[in-house]
């Protein structure tokens, strides 16, 4: 329930070492995009670390530049050779936007399924109609859904749209960038466990049954990683899930480029 989030690790050197860490220290879920520019990192760091490739689950995302049917297959395939792998275990549409064809797109994703070269497919940034469609098209289940969601944005008719429809619900940006520490509700319920907003937060994620990827490095990740011992009382999820101030980091719909 916990992974290892690699957005903005570009040093190439910072960025195998922090992933060789996290999955020493007990982390199996690594996360990273061909946008990010550090998939050569990641799975060095995936080689370095003393852990059978076989107990890492390895996600990757598609860039919306090359979400045509013809580029899906050959990015991936790039994607692969950058990670030093010969599959993924999960490969997401990164946005539905730009090339991005639901038929076409995810024709492509199921035949790499068919292939071996990815092991589940994935989403993100998805509106329940946006999901909706891709379950209807895609020839091969749809694993997750990938999301900003934190206590500020908590996604419930999004949340509720994908426990119905079957699909798992990954949280991007989980302590909203910082900004959990500047919630009074967190901070109390933070302050009553002696432990910090980041562990407050994550475990909030967590027993809601969401998994969580935030990026880390040096001693955040080990601080992440310590959440898990967290457990909280129903008196302080319903604090956190209670808390009325909203706010949003990215559009869905434009994705980062507005």
């Amino acid at each position: 329930m916990l992974g290892l989030g690699t957005w903005q690790n570009t040093d190439p050197e910072e960025c195998a070492e922090t992933v060789r860490a996290a999955l020493e220290m007990g982390y199996r879920h690594v996360d990273t995009a061909q946008g990010y520019d550090n998939e050569a990192a990641v799975g060095e760091g995936i080689a370095r670390a003393d852990v059978d490739r076989e107990e890492v689950f390895l996600a990757t995302k598609v860039s919306t530049e090359n979400l045509a049917y013809e580029d899906v297959l050959e990015t991936t395939e790039a994607s692969l050779e950058r990670l030093g792998v010969d599959q993924v275990d999960l490969l997401y549409v990164h946005w539905p936007t730009h090339t991005y064809d639901a038929e076409a797109t995810l024709g492509a994703f199921a035949e790499l399924a068919d292939d071996g070269l990815i092991d589940h497919v994935g989403v993100s940034n998805f509106e329940p109609e946006t999901l909706e469609t891709a379950l209807e098209v895609c020839d091969v289940p749809i694993l997750a859904n990938q999301v900003e969601l934190h206590p500020l944005l908590p996604q419930r008719d999004l949340r509720a749209a994908c426990a119905d429809l079957g699909v798992e619900v990954v949280a991007y940006s989980p302590i909203a960038r910082g900004e959990v520490f500047d919630v009074p509700e967190i901070s109390a319920v933070a302050e009553k466990h002696d432990t910090s907003e980041v562990a407050v937060t994550l475990a909030w994620l967590r027993q809601h049954g969401i998994t969580a990827i935030p990026k880390a490095t040096g001693d955040h990740v080990r601080e992440n990683w310590a959440s898990l011992a967290l457990e909280l009382a129903d008196e302080d999820l319903e604090r956190i899930d209670g808390i009325e101030r909203r706010h949003r980091l990215i559009d869905p719909a434009y994705g980062p480029w507005n």
